[in-house]
């Protein structure tokens, strides 16, 4: 039988062996995350508080939060607290847009700010997910979904074509007007409207030729080498929410990935 459950919507940590206690701790902040108890933006409970709720120390929480602010899930505000992590234009430049003009390795006080791309939607449409859209999104083939294709461009230059499906049954409600008329990123409307947190992707890169479409959408000529990215946004328990191929012109600019070690 569970714990009853304690103030704050924290369940007390069951004895037994399950694993260390911080990793125990990070689960039931994720718990308490993903049920929407504290929704996006919204402030945690100060450490001790959460502390005394789990009955651990602020250690065991500390290393907790270091954990989740790693994976995006929160965020730490010096002298504020600590909040569920956004989805905003620095967050999807920071962790999810990658596409730079060339630099060739330029010290990095010499590049230039990042820019935000202008997105521009192509076409919004409802159809039946074929083979490859069924697999990524962990759906049966022939359910519905709704595809998006978008323009992104720097500087005034067409650069990426974005194709993407997400399932019908996951984003209840979603339309091309409230699509069109969302504040913030992608990522921030499956946010707000969904309750969808995408905390991660997962991609492949691979050459390819321009299609016709998308060298009518960026302006290329048909067959011309582009680089085109696979990826799947997964949420929490890395369940898949979207499907995006991207189709880069790599004339001008390139897919930029910083690595470091993992932890």
């Amino acid at each position: 039988m569970s714990p009853p459950p304690v103030s704050h919507g924290l369940q007390a940590l069951a004895s037994g062996p399950f694993g260390p206690l911080y990793r125990q701790a990070k689960r039931e902040l994720q718990r308490v995350v993903e049920s929407g108890r504290y929704g996006p933006g919204a402030t945690l409970p100060n450490e001790s508080v959460i502390a005394a709720a789990l009955g651990v120390s602020i250690g065991t929480v500390r290393k907790a939060v270091d954990e989740l602010v790693h994976e995006h899930v929160l965020v730490r505000r010096q002298g504020k607290g600590t909040y569920v992590a956004l989805h905003n234009d620095d967050r999807f430049l920071f962790q999810f847009f990658h596409v730079e003009p060339r630099d060739e390795f330029t010290e990095a006080q010499e590049r230039p700010v990042r820019e935000y791309p202008q997105v521009q939607c192509m076409g919004f449409v409802r159809g039946r997910a074929d083979e490859a859209e069924a697999a990524a999104l962990r759906i049966k083939p022939g359910d519905p979904v709704a595809r998006i294709a978008n323009r992104l461009s720097l500087a005034g230059r067409p650069v990426v074509h974005d194709r993407l499906a997400v399932a019908a049954q996951t984003f209840r409600g979603l339309n091309e007007k409230r699509f069109l008329e969302r504040p913030s990123t992608i990522y921030g409307l499956y946010q707000s409207d969904h309750g969808i947190t995408v905390l991660r992707a997962r991609e492949r890169a691979r050459a390819a030729a321009a299609s016709p479409e998308t060298a009518r959408i960026l302006g290329v000529p048909v067959g011309l080498p582009v680089l085109e990215v696979h990826r799947i946004a997964l949420t929490f328990g890395d369940k898949p929410v979207e499907y995006r191929i991207s189709t880069i012109n790599t004339a001008m600019h390139d897919y930029v990935s910083i690595l470091s070690k993992q932890r």
